[in-house]
């Protein structure tokens, strides 16, 4: 169990995904921050992200590893495809 509030992780994980952001711009993608809801971060990848067969690795080797090296270990990131981003709070 991760030991903060969805509250205490939102700045940390905009933080990551302001790290990662370039990475994801030199291939013409992007990553959009939806929000934090038990523990688990909902981004949606976009640009060149959307429909990339790589996105899947890129989400999970690159976002989410990045997240659990530097928040904690248990962290989770989910991406939330075009035209779901006002669902993603009701997911998982």
């Amino acid at each position: 169990m991760i030991p903060f509030s969805d509250e205490d992780l939102y700045p940390a994980v905009e933080n990551v995904i302001e790290k990662i952001r370039p990475s994801l711009a030199l291939d013409g993608g992007d990553i959009k921050l939806l929000g934090v809801k038990n523990g688990k971060v909902y981004v949606q990848l976009q640009g060149a992200c959307i429909g990339c067969a790589s996105s899947g690795s890129t989400l999970k080797y690159g976002v989410e590893r990045q997240m659990r090296m530097d928040i904690h270990p248990e962290i989770e990131v989910v991406n939330v495809p075009v035209g779901m981003e006002n669902q993603w709070d009701q997911m998982g």
